[in-house]
């Protein structure tokens, strides 16, 4: 009866079945074969998938007793027999025709193994919340050149934002798991076991990255791995004869998305809308209304001499190139013997400039480019048959090209806040541009200035020793590593000049032509010079880098029947100097046990004893811990009979990390905390006119904390891990949340008094708290169809939202403006609900503190947040999300079938707030952005208010119109390629070679007015720009030898 029960539950699989596969029989000369397909405990399996190998239109499935009857031509001898869950089997026909088949369960999900801190486990066994990548998805993003770029949207919880597109700094800013903490939130990121930059790291190097989120998982890294850690594992060689792959790619680079400023023409029309709305305020403004037919000369002037009269400039059009260009080139081979494997490459890398290039007339152009050269060898000796001896060798070599300028900005700002009508970037007769009103000519700018070639150079030196005991204790063995890394910057190389270039401007209402330099040397005219030099650079020593880490660690593993026991204890040491720095030392004592019984049951337990310099004796040394469990419950008996669910595993985690990463390690600020700092300078005032004292002061700079101490992370994270129908649908699912206490807070963020200390900031102390918590979801499709098309997918999640729980707040603070209870970086503003359409309207709405005067009807209605009759600084308030997206999406669909491949990610977020001041006629400058509709009687609801012009204005009146919705969804990568296997390619020598186009951020949809997706580059001031984000073409080949 139960037998009868077991196929009666296994009848729905048969008609599942049956709905995905036909059946078509025909032969000239037929045979019959019989068979019954049964798995390793004797059960018939329903619905198991027969063909004959070769011809996908002949086949059958099993019925409901695991019995199968299926005709077949006579030259064809082998079937295909396979079931979701399990191992495929390919057998040939016995002589008699009778076959009896057993399929065991497909265990290749419990055995892929993941990288972990200090080693490696077994996929099934791992209970942290760890998530990998590989080299092919890395090596399929559209011809980044940054390996940070490349993991976007790769991994779930990790958070990329992009903010610029300059050669050699297209780095994004990396977060996992949201945001919590205002310090130093930045990951942990460690090559080959040693922490190190990810920036000088090639893309074709790497053979995995995986990423470790949760305390079980980074505990073992002590107080760096707080904010996640990132690990990344270059390639090695494996035994076998030696392989050369060689790679070669060329992207062709076009500006994303720019500000949409208004011509001339379109910008005087505004400008007559807006004075002439605003007469009753200013009638002085009158003076600024144009004439129709002075407006058409700017848009349709009659000769060149009329063009440079009235100037009606693209900046982007003259600054940009529609396309530039980068190459990559890469060789690398492997192999190995029994005693040594290797593996050696070498990549060069171009990043070509988007600036176009201007005759000077000085020999020489100053342009921004990036080359790189890396080598690397990573070497396996086998020394003995317990002795391995490791060695990894790196060298990088960039060079930097850009201009020698304290104000880069000023390069590029002209795009984004030069008015079109301010002057030509550069005249006929070869003379430069300038404006009476100071506007930036950044076409100039670039052309003229000195050039500044700077070099990195990068040297890396990895030695491990791995040894094993079993003859002390079985399952014991050793391991120890030293590690040297070097870094060294020159800079200022190349044409430097101090001579002062011809600049012009014609004055369009008279046009008289006006010379900025008309005196030269010895009161004679001005007369341009070409004077210049060659530099050749010098070595910046306060950028020499000099790293020494050292560890030590023993590792013990044993299995004793269905019980798997390891353990891990390792001491480290790091010394981490630059120029004259003082050495920075962190000492970590860290151990891990795990427990694994029959594959089922799980436990973990890790700690760290951690020291740290930045604190006193008192509290340099901490201890922190964790543990995880895990149950496979896959495993359990029940479950056997749900033959579709491959692996479901739950698991736990709970633990805490210390952190004392608080801002930029080499800025002494941010180091000797506890120790109170003196220094000289200043001059007391005296007497009743305050005169300065003739004395210097000797007087405190900071005053220390000796009671300062650890950041303390509590993390807690339970996850699933699921594979259903053999691999078709496979993923996780995380949620998490992690309380940061004790958080470190500067002593002028601290609830002190404005009169504290005079110039003296109070001390850094523990005080804050902040939550983090949110969830992750990610989804793996895979299918293989009988013609041999491959699909698959992958989608993920992450949602993650902090909490301010305590930030030292002052007390009588307005509770909507405090930090408690709002996301880490709240934005704020003063938050408008509408327009004033009439003057009755404006006469009935809230009266400003400031500039109650220069209201007109067409302007923001602001929200008096506290109902005290006044819009003051107690209505900035709260006002959409933090400036960190708490939702970031990633999808990714492809297909592989017979040597093609394609495929295609879209990445987006969402709840994100973001600040991008571009303020229409800034300082009565002609200077207008397409913002939208405007209003007028005619258009009660617009986008945004008429704007200004000779009235004043303060932040009152622009409301919440400068902060945006910074969400976005863009094509982030796409890939069609061909690999060639056999045929002509095996005669020139090769094994294969693969064929491939491929995309970068080819398109993108969002509110905000360019593509950056954070300010942090440039000067940080999203108005004043960046060198513009690109989106790329990929055309490439690699071949195998």
């Amino acid at each position: 009866m139960k037998n009868v029960s077991n196929k009666l539950k296994k009848f729905p699989a048969l008609c599942l079945s049956l709905l995905f596969c036909s059946t078509t029989m025909w032969a000239q000369q037929q045979r019959t074969v019989k068979g019954t397909i049964l798995d390793d405990n004797g059960e018939p399996i329903i619905g198991a998938s027969i063909i004959v190998k070769g011809n996908n239109q002949i086949g059958t499935i099993s019925d409901i007793d695991g019995n199968f009857t299926l005709k077949v031509p006579e030259d064809n001898s082998l079937l295909v027999i396979s079931f979701i869950g399990m191992q495929s089997q390919e057998l040939r026909i016995p002589k008699n025709g009778v076959m009896k088949v057993v399929l065991s369960d497909n265990t290749e999900l419990l055995d892929e193994v993941v990288i972990v801190g200090y080693g490696q486990q077994k996929k099934a066994s791992v209970v942290g919340a760890i998530t990998q990548t590989n080299a092919k998805a890395l090596e399929r993003t559209g011809g980044v050149s940054d390996l940070g770029s490349a993991l976007t949207g790769n991994l779930p919880g990790v958070i990329t934002m992009s903010s610029t597109g300059m050669p050699g700094e297209e780095d994004p800013q990396i977060v996992i798991r949201g945001i919590s903490t205002w310090n130093n939130s930045s990951p942990l990121i460690l090559v080959d076991g040693v922490e190190r930059p990810m920036s000088g790291i090639d893309v074709n190097s790497v053979e995995s990255i995986s990423v470790l989120k949760d305390a079980s998982a980074t505990a073992v890294y002590g107080v760096k791995g707080a904010n996640g850690v990132i690990l990344i594992t270059t390639k090695r060689g494996q035994e076998g004869k030696a392989t050369i792959d060689a790679s070669v790619s060329m992207a062709m680079k076009m500006p994303s998305k720019l500000p949409n400023k208004l011509d001339s023409y379109d910008s005087f029309d505004l400008r007559n809308r807006a004075v002439e709305h605003e007469l009753g305020l200013t009638p002085d403004s009158w003076q600024y209304m144009m004439s129709q037919s002075e407006m058409d000369k700017y848009r349709h002037p009659a000769n060149l001499a009329e063009a440079e009269r009235y100037p009606n400039v693209d900046w982007a059009d003259w600054m940009f190139k529609d396309v530039a260009y980068s190459e990559n080139a890469n060789v690398s081979m492997s192999g190995g013997t029994s005693f040594v494997k290797y593996y050696a490459s070498i990549d060069y890398q171009h990043e070509g400039d988007l600036f176009k290039e201007y005759d000077n007339g000085r020999g020489y152009q100053t342009t921004y480019g990036y080359d790189r050269v890396n080598m690397r060898s990573n070497l396996d000796f086998q020394l003995t048959k317990t002795t391995l001896l490791k060695t990894n060798l790196f060298g990088s070599y960039g060079v930097k090209q850009g201009p020698r300028t304290d104000y880069e900005y000023n390069i590029w700002g002209s795009v984004y806040t030069t008015p079109p009508n301010a002057m030509m970037p550069q005249y006929s007769d070869g003379t430069w541009g300038y404006s009476p009103d100071n506007d930036n000519n950044s076409v100039a700018q670039l052309a003229l200035a000195p050039q500044n070639t700077r070099t990195t150079t990068r040297l890396t030196t990895d030695f491990i020793l791995e040894q094993k005991l079993d003859f002390i204790l079985k399952g014991l063995s050793a391991r120890a590593s030293i590690s040297w890394d070097n870094v060294f910057l020159e800079s200022n190389r190349g044409a430097n000049t101090t001579d002062k270039a011809d600049y012009k401007y014609i004055n369009p209402d008279t046009g008289e032509e006006s010379h900025q330099n008309t005196e030269g040397t010895h009161n004679f005219d001005f007369f341009p010079t070409n004077n210049w030099k060659a530099e050749g650079g010098t070595v910046d020593n306060n950028a020499t880098e000099r790293h020494l880490y050292y560890q030590a660690q023993l590792d013990w593993a044993r299995q004793f029947g269905d019980h798997n026991v390891t353990a891990m204890g390792l001491f480290s040491r790091q010394e981490r100097t630059r120029g004259s720095i003082v050495p920075h030392y962190r000492e970590d004592w860290a151990f891990r046990v795990t427990y694994n019984y029959a594959d089922k049951y799980f436990f973990e337990y890790n700690g760290a004893y951690n020291g740290s310099d930045k604190f006193s004796s008192d509290h340099r040394f901490a201890f922190f811990n964790s543990g995880a469990i895990g149950w496979m419950i896959s495993e359990e008996k029940f479950m056997k009979p749900l033959k579709f669910i491959d692996l479901l595993k739950l698991r736990a985690s709970y633990g805490e990390i210390g952190n004392d990463e608080i801002g930029n390690e080499w800025d002494a600020n941010y180091r000797w905390l506890y120790m109170t700092q003196w220094e000289t300078g200043g001059n007391i005032l005296t007497g009743l006119y305050n005169a300065a004292s003739p004395y210097t002061f000797y007087r405190e700079k900071t005053v220390g904390n000796p009671d300062i101490h650890w950041e303390v992370v509590r993390k807690f994270n339970f996850g699933i891990d699921y594979s259903f129908f053999g691999g078709l649908l496979a993923g996780n699912v995380e949620i998490f949340r992690d309380r940061r206490t004790d958080v470190l807070l500067q002593g002028a963020n601290r609830a002190t008094p404005s009169f504290f200390g005079g110039i003296t900031q109070a001390p850094w102390a523990n005080l804050g708290t902040i939550d983090n918590k949110g969830y992750e979801l990610e989804l793996r499709i895979n299918k293989t169809l009988r013609n041999g098309l491959h699909l698959w997918g992958n989608f993920n999640m992450t949602h993650a939202i902090s909490e301010v729980v305590d930030g030292d707040d002052a007390l009588y603070k307005p509770y909507y403006q405090k930090k408690e209870g709002k996301p880490v970086n709240q934005t704020y503003t003063y938050v408008d609900h509408g327009y004033t359409q009439t003057i009755d309207d404006l006469y009935g709405s809230t009266a400003f503190e400031a500039l109650d005067d220069q209201k007109l009807p067409g302007m923001y209605q602001i929200i008096d947040y506290n109902g005290d009759g006044v819009i003051n600084n107690e209505d900035n308030i709260p006002y959409g999300f933090s400036s960190n997206p708490q939702n970031t999406y990633s999808g990714s669909v492809g297909f592989d079938y017979k040597g093609w491949s394609f495929f295609m990610q879209f990445y987006g977020v969402t709840n994100v707030t973001r600040q991008v001041v571009f303020s229409t006629f800034d300082q009565k400058r002609l200077i207008a952005y397409d913002e939208g509709s405007i209003w007028s009687k005619d258009n009660p609801h617009p986008d945004v208010p008429t704007p200004r012009f000779g009235s004043s204005v303060n932040s009152y009146f622009h409301g919440s119109r400068y902060f945006y919705d910074g969400s976005f969804i863009r094509l982030k990568n796409i890939e069609l390629a061909y690999t060639f296997t056999d045929g002509w390619i095996r005669h020139l020598g090769l094994s294969s070679l693969k064929l491939y186009v491929n995309g970068n951020n080819l398109w993108v949809h969002t509110k905000m007015p360019d593509d950056r997706e954070s300010n942090f580059a440039g000067t940080g001031w999203a108005s004043q720009g960046a060198y513009p984000t690109v989106k790329r073409v990929n055309f490439g080949l690699k071949f195998t030898l």
